[in-house]
Protein backbone atom coordinates (compact mmCIF):
# COMPACT_ATOMS: atom_id res chain seq x y z
CA UNK A 1 0.00 0.00 0.00
CA UNK A 2 1.13 3.35 -0.86
CA UNK A 3 0.41 6.65 1.01
CA UNK A 4 -0.83 9.12 -1.87
CA UNK A 5 -2.71 5.40 -3.23
CA UNK A 6 -4.46 5.09 -0.41
CA UNK A 7 -5.89 8.43 0.25
CA UNK A 8 -6.19 8.29 -3.57
CA UNK A 9 -4.56 12.06 -3.19
CA UNK A 10 -4.30 12.30 -7.42
CA UNK A 11 -8.52 12.52 -7.37
CA UNK A 12 -8.60 14.58 -4.46
CA UNK A 13 -6.16 17.17 -5.45
CA UNK A 14 -6.99 17.44 -8.82
CA UNK A 15 -10.44 17.90 -8.06
CA UNK A 16 -9.95 21.99 -7.61
CA UNK A 17 -11.84 23.58 -11.11
CA UNK A 18 -11.37 27.27 -11.27
CA UNK A 19 -13.93 28.84 -13.10
CA UNK A 20 -12.09 31.86 -13.13
CA UNK A 21 -9.83 30.60 -15.13
CA UNK A 22 -11.73 28.70 -17.91
CA UNK A 23 -12.81 32.62 -18.07
CA UNK A 24 -9.46 33.96 -18.43
CA UNK A 25 -10.26 36.15 -15.35
CA UNK A 26 -7.78 34.23 -12.43
CA UNK A 27 -8.98 35.03 -9.12
CA UNK A 28 -6.36 34.10 -6.63
CA UNK A 29 -8.96 33.65 -4.22
CA UNK A 30 -11.25 30.99 -5.18
CA UNK A 31 -8.91 27.86 -4.91
CA UNK A 32 -9.86 28.58 -1.13
CA UNK A 33 -13.17 29.14 -1.60
CA UNK A 34 -12.99 25.69 -3.56
CA UNK A 35 -10.77 24.17 -1.18
CA UNK A 36 -12.95 24.86 2.09
CA UNK A 37 -16.63 23.88 0.54
CA UNK A 38 -14.89 20.21 -0.18
CA UNK A 39 -13.56 19.57 3.44
CA UNK A 40 -16.61 20.84 4.52
CA UNK A 41 -18.38 18.02 2.56
CA UNK A 42 -15.83 15.72 3.72
CA UNK A 43 -16.41 16.65 7.18
CA UNK A 44 -20.59 16.72 6.37
CA UNK A 45 -19.65 12.85 5.33
CA UNK A 46 -17.94 12.19 8.53
CA UNK A 47 -20.82 13.04 11.14
CA UNK A 48 -23.22 11.55 8.40
CA UNK A 49 -21.11 8.14 8.93
CA UNK A 50 -21.18 8.66 13.08
CA UNK A 51 -24.72 9.79 13.07
CA UNK A 52 -25.75 6.99 11.67
CA UNK A 53 -23.94 4.61 13.35
CA UNK A 54 -25.99 5.81 16.49
CA UNK A 55 -28.93 5.97 14.80
CA UNK A 56 -28.69 2.12 14.15
CA UNK A 57 -27.85 1.54 17.60
CA UNK A 58 -31.13 3.56 18.69
CA UNK A 59 -33.19 1.98 16.37
CA UNK A 60 -33.21 -1.73 18.12
CA UNK A 61 -35.92 -2.69 20.10
CA UNK A 62 -34.10 -3.44 23.18
CA UNK A 63 -31.42 -1.46 24.21
CA UNK A 64 -29.24 -2.82 27.13
CA UNK A 65 -28.08 0.11 28.96
CA UNK A 66 -25.00 -2.38 30.81
CA UNK A 67 -24.26 -2.96 27.19
CA UNK A 68 -20.89 -1.11 25.94
CA UNK A 69 -23.62 0.13 22.90
CA UNK A 70 -24.80 3.49 24.78
CA UNK A 71 -20.91 4.13 25.55
CA UNK A 72 -20.07 3.69 21.78
CA UNK A 73 -23.34 5.97 20.97
CA UNK A 74 -22.05 8.73 23.62
CA UNK A 75 -18.33 8.70 22.25
CA UNK A 76 -19.18 9.14 18.40
CA UNK A 77 -21.62 11.52 19.42
CA UNK A 78 -18.91 13.59 20.78
CA UNK A 79 -17.17 12.62 17.93
CA UNK A 80 -19.72 14.66 15.99
CA UNK A 81 -19.77 17.95 18.23
CA UNK A 82 -15.42 18.14 18.16
CA UNK A 83 -16.07 17.99 13.85
CA UNK A 84 -18.58 21.03 14.28
CA UNK A 85 -16.19 22.46 16.40
CA UNK A 86 -13.55 22.74 13.85
CA UNK A 87 -16.39 24.08 10.88
CA UNK A 88 -17.60 26.65 12.86
CA UNK A 89 -13.51 27.80 13.20
CA UNK A 90 -13.28 27.09 9.94
CA UNK A 91 -15.38 30.39 8.76
CA UNK A 92 -12.50 32.26 10.14
CA UNK A 93 -10.42 31.17 7.51
CA UNK A 94 -12.87 31.79 4.78
CA UNK A 95 -12.95 35.50 6.57
CA UNK A 96 -9.40 36.03 5.37
CA UNK A 97 -11.05 36.54 2.39
CA UNK A 98 -11.95 39.64 1.44
CA UNK A 99 -15.56 40.95 -0.66
CA UNK A 100 -13.49 42.47 -3.29
CA UNK A 101 -12.06 39.04 -3.38
CA UNK A 102 -15.06 37.17 -3.57
CA UNK A 103 -16.57 39.53 -6.18
CA UNK A 104 -13.59 38.56 -8.62
CA UNK A 105 -15.64 35.54 -9.21
CA UNK A 106 -19.19 35.26 -7.08
CA UNK A 107 -20.63 36.14 -10.10
CA UNK A 108 -19.45 32.94 -12.02
CA UNK A 109 -20.73 30.98 -9.36
CA UNK A 110 -24.72 31.45 -10.45
CA UNK A 111 -26.80 29.62 -9.32
CA UNK A 112 -24.64 27.41 -7.31
CA UNK A 113 -24.77 27.49 -3.71
CA UNK A 114 -24.89 26.04 -0.25
CA UNK A 115 -28.47 25.52 -0.26
CA UNK A 116 -27.17 22.70 -2.69
CA UNK A 117 -25.76 20.98 -0.38
CA UNK A 118 -27.46 17.63 -0.42
CA UNK A 119 -25.35 16.52 2.92
CA UNK A 120 -26.05 18.89 5.19
CA UNK A 121 -29.92 18.90 3.76
CA UNK A 122 -29.59 14.84 4.58
CA UNK A 123 -27.90 15.95 7.99
CA UNK A 124 -30.59 17.80 9.26
CA UNK A 125 -33.02 15.96 7.76
CA UNK A 126 -32.29 13.04 9.56
CA UNK A 127 -31.29 14.49 13.16
CA UNK A 128 -35.16 15.77 13.08
CA UNK A 129 -35.68 18.96 11.19
CA UNK A 130 -39.20 18.89 9.76
CA UNK A 131 -39.81 20.24 6.45
CA UNK A 132 -42.77 22.30 7.74
CA UNK A 133 -40.21 23.76 10.42
CA UNK A 134 -38.10 25.14 7.97
CA UNK A 135 -38.34 28.71 7.41
CA UNK A 136 -37.54 29.83 3.62
CA UNK A 137 -39.37 26.58 2.73
CA UNK A 138 -39.04 28.24 -0.89
CA UNK A 139 -35.59 27.26 -0.57
CA UNK A 140 -35.34 24.38 0.48
CA UNK A 141 -35.69 22.46 -2.58
CA UNK A 142 -35.55 24.89 -5.19
CA UNK A 143 -32.51 24.82 -6.36
CA UNK A 144 -31.91 21.03 -6.31
CA UNK A 145 -31.99 18.53 -9.04
CA UNK A 146 -35.11 16.63 -9.47
CA UNK A 147 -33.38 13.29 -7.97
CA UNK A 148 -31.97 15.46 -5.20
CA UNK A 149 -35.46 16.90 -4.28
CA UNK A 150 -37.29 13.63 -4.23
CA UNK A 151 -34.86 12.02 -2.16
CA UNK A 152 -35.09 14.76 0.24
CA UNK A 153 -38.94 14.49 0.15
CA UNK A 154 -38.41 10.33 0.93
CA UNK A 155 -35.80 10.81 3.71
CA UNK A 156 -38.24 13.29 5.31
CA UNK A 157 -41.20 10.10 5.37
CA UNK A 158 -38.66 8.38 7.91
CA UNK A 159 -38.00 7.93 11.19
CA UNK A 160 -35.34 11.21 12.94
CA UNK A 161 -32.78 10.71 15.29
CA UNK A 162 -34.86 12.56 17.45
CA UNK A 163 -37.70 10.16 17.15
CA UNK A 164 -35.67 7.15 17.87
CA UNK A 165 -34.50 9.11 21.21
CA UNK A 166 -38.49 9.40 22.35
CA UNK A 167 -38.73 6.02 21.40
CA UNK A 168 -35.44 5.15 23.79
CA UNK A 169 -36.69 7.61 26.78
CA UNK A 170 -40.38 6.43 26.75
CA UNK A 171 -39.20 2.71 27.39
CA UNK A 172 -37.52 3.79 30.58
CA UNK A 173 -39.14 2.31 33.51
CA UNK A 174 -38.51 4.50 36.14
CA UNK A 175 -41.91 5.26 37.32
CA UNK A 176 -43.66 1.84 37.48
CA UNK A 177 -45.78 0.56 39.96
CA UNK A 178 -43.04 -2.06 40.98
CA UNK A 179 -40.75 0.86 42.30
CA UNK A 180 -43.73 3.27 43.45
CA UNK A 181 -47.35 2.76 44.69
CA UNK A 182 -48.99 4.42 41.80
CA UNK A 183 -47.20 5.85 38.08
CA UNK A 184 -47.75 9.77 39.28
CA UNK A 185 -46.27 9.38 43.04
CA UNK A 186 -42.77 10.54 41.37
CA UNK A 187 -44.19 13.30 39.75
CA UNK A 188 -46.92 14.44 42.37
CA UNK A 189 -43.92 14.76 44.99
CA UNK A 190 -41.81 16.29 42.30
CA UNK A 191 -44.35 18.95 41.75
CA UNK A 192 -44.74 20.08 44.78
CA UNK A 193 -41.16 20.65 45.83
CA UNK A 194 -41.34 22.68 42.52
CA UNK A 195 -43.95 24.81 43.16
CA UNK A 196 -42.01 25.73 46.57
CA UNK A 197 -38.86 26.43 44.78
CA UNK A 198 -40.18 29.62 42.40
CA UNK A 199 -40.10 32.50 43.38
CA UNK A 200 -43.38 35.14 43.25
CA UNK A 201 -42.73 35.98 39.70
CA UNK A 202 -42.21 32.34 38.44
CA UNK A 203 -45.67 31.13 39.46
CA UNK A 204 -47.10 30.91 35.96
CA UNK A 205 -44.09 28.41 35.73
CA UNK A 206 -46.81 25.82 37.04
CA UNK A 207 -49.04 25.92 34.08
CA UNK A 208 -45.69 25.03 32.05
CA UNK A 209 -44.69 21.97 34.34
CA UNK A 210 -48.50 20.53 34.63
CA UNK A 211 -49.41 20.72 30.68
CA UNK A 212 -45.91 19.08 29.86
CA UNK A 213 -45.34 16.65 33.14
CA UNK A 214 -48.81 15.98 34.37
CA UNK A 215 -51.41 16.15 31.24
CA UNK A 216 -50.78 14.82 27.54
CA UNK A 217 -50.39 17.83 25.75
CA UNK A 218 -48.54 17.22 22.83
CA UNK A 219 -49.72 20.02 20.23
CA UNK A 220 -46.28 21.11 19.10
CA UNK A 221 -44.60 19.13 21.01
CA UNK A 222 -41.96 16.78 19.88
CA UNK A 223 -41.32 14.51 22.84
CA UNK A 224 -43.82 12.55 24.17
CA UNK A 225 -45.31 12.51 27.86
CA UNK A 226 -43.28 9.60 29.03
CA UNK A 227 -40.23 10.51 26.72
CA UNK A 228 -40.34 14.43 28.75
CA UNK A 229 -41.27 12.78 32.20
CA UNK A 230 -37.73 10.55 31.51
CA UNK A 231 -35.91 13.39 30.31
CA UNK A 232 -36.33 15.20 32.98
CA UNK A 233 -35.77 12.10 35.73
CA UNK A 234 -32.47 11.56 33.56
CA UNK A 235 -31.53 15.05 34.25
CA UNK A 236 -32.52 15.15 38.19
CA UNK A 237 -30.42 11.80 39.07
CA UNK A 238 -27.40 12.03 35.92
CA UNK A 239 -25.24 11.21 38.87
CA UNK A 240 -26.09 7.33 39.38
CA UNK A 241 -23.73 5.19 37.27
CA UNK A 242 -27.04 3.66 34.94
CA UNK A 243 -28.00 7.62 34.26
CA UNK A 244 -24.73 8.56 33.40
CA UNK A 245 -25.03 7.89 29.36
CA UNK A 246 -28.13 8.55 28.62
CA UNK A 247 -27.94 11.80 30.19
CA UNK A 248 -24.71 12.72 28.16
CA UNK A 249 -26.67 11.69 24.88
CA UNK A 250 -28.85 14.33 26.11
CA UNK A 251 -26.41 16.78 26.60
CA UNK A 252 -24.60 16.11 23.39
CA UNK A 253 -27.67 16.47 21.14
CA UNK A 254 -28.02 19.71 23.02
CA UNK A 255 -24.24 20.65 21.90
CA UNK A 256 -25.14 19.60 18.35
CA UNK A 257 -27.92 21.82 18.31
CA UNK A 258 -25.70 24.64 19.64
CA UNK A 259 -23.20 23.79 17.11
CA UNK A 260 -25.40 24.15 14.34
CA UNK A 261 -26.40 27.10 15.51
CA UNK A 262 -23.33 28.75 15.85
CA UNK A 263 -22.08 27.78 12.66
CA UNK A 264 -25.20 29.70 11.26
CA UNK A 265 -24.87 32.99 12.85
CA UNK A 266 -21.14 32.85 11.75
CA UNK A 267 -21.92 31.94 8.15
CA UNK A 268 -24.87 34.61 8.16
CA UNK A 269 -22.07 37.33 9.50
CA UNK A 270 -19.42 36.07 7.29
CA UNK A 271 -22.15 36.56 4.17
CA UNK A 272 -23.29 39.92 5.68
CA UNK A 273 -19.42 40.78 5.79
CA UNK A 274 -18.99 39.53 2.37
CA UNK A 275 -22.60 40.73 0.20
CA UNK A 276 -24.12 43.57 2.65
CA UNK A 277 -27.55 43.21 1.38
CA UNK A 278 -27.25 41.46 -1.56
CA UNK A 279 -29.12 38.43 -2.34
CA UNK A 280 -27.56 34.64 -1.94
CA UNK A 281 -26.15 32.91 -5.45
CA UNK A 282 -29.13 30.99 -5.08
CA UNK A 283 -31.56 33.08 -4.83
CA UNK A 284 -32.29 33.68 -1.32
CA UNK A 285 -32.43 36.85 0.79
CA UNK A 286 -29.19 36.24 1.75
CA UNK A 287 -28.06 37.76 5.41
CA UNK A 288 -32.04 37.78 5.94
CA UNK A 289 -32.47 34.29 5.46
CA UNK A 290 -29.85 32.90 7.23
CA UNK A 291 -30.52 34.78 10.12
CA UNK A 292 -34.20 33.45 10.31
CA UNK A 293 -33.04 29.74 9.83
CA UNK A 294 -30.02 30.18 12.41
CA UNK A 295 -33.30 31.22 14.93
CA UNK A 296 -35.81 28.69 13.90
CA UNK A 297 -33.67 25.44 13.08
CA UNK A 298 -33.41 24.01 16.52
CA UNK A 299 -34.15 20.25 16.53
CA UNK A 300 -33.50 19.34 20.41
CA UNK A 301 -34.74 22.61 22.02
CA UNK A 302 -37.45 20.31 24.21
CA UNK A 303 -34.42 19.10 25.96
CA UNK A 304 -33.02 22.62 27.03
CA UNK A 305 -36.47 23.17 27.94
CA UNK A 306 -36.77 21.12 31.02
CA UNK A 307 -33.40 23.44 32.56
CA UNK A 308 -37.07 25.54 33.55
CA UNK A 309 -38.19 22.70 35.72
CA UNK A 310 -35.07 22.00 37.72
CA UNK A 311 -34.98 22.29 42.00
CA UNK A 312 -31.66 21.99 43.76
CA UNK A 313 -30.46 18.63 45.07
CA UNK A 314 -31.79 18.89 48.58
CA UNK A 315 -35.19 18.99 47.48
CA UNK A 316 -35.32 16.05 45.05
CA UNK A 317 -38.22 13.15 45.88
CA UNK A 318 -35.80 10.05 48.02
CA UNK A 319 -36.32 7.13 45.45
CA UNK A 320 -37.55 4.20 47.05
CA UNK A 321 -34.62 1.49 47.60
CA UNK A 322 -35.33 -1.11 44.78
CA UNK A 323 -35.48 2.08 42.02
CA UNK A 324 -31.84 3.40 43.94
CA UNK A 325 -30.65 -0.45 43.43
CA UNK A 326 -31.53 -0.32 39.87
CA UNK A 327 -29.82 2.94 39.00
CA UNK A 328 -26.25 1.42 40.60
CA UNK A 329 -23.68 -0.87 39.91
CA UNK A 330 -24.83 -4.27 39.43
CA UNK A 331 -24.05 -5.68 43.19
Amino acid sequence: MYYSDYLQLNSILNAQDLESDKQGKHAHDEMLFIIIHQSYELWFKQILFETKSVYDILAKEEINDNSPELQVAVNRLHRVTEILRVLVDKVTILETMSAQDFLDFRDLLRPASGFQSMQFKVLETLLGLKIEERHGQEYFTSQLRSEDAKSIYTLAKETTLLQLVNNWLERMPYFSESFWHEENHFFEQYRAAYAQSLGEGEKQNMQAFDELFMGENLEGRKLSLKARRAALFIMLYRDYPILQNPYRIMNLLLDIDELLATWRWRHMNMVHRMIGNRSGTGGSTGKGYLREAAMKHYIFQEFAELTSFLVERSKFPQLPPTLEAKLGFTR
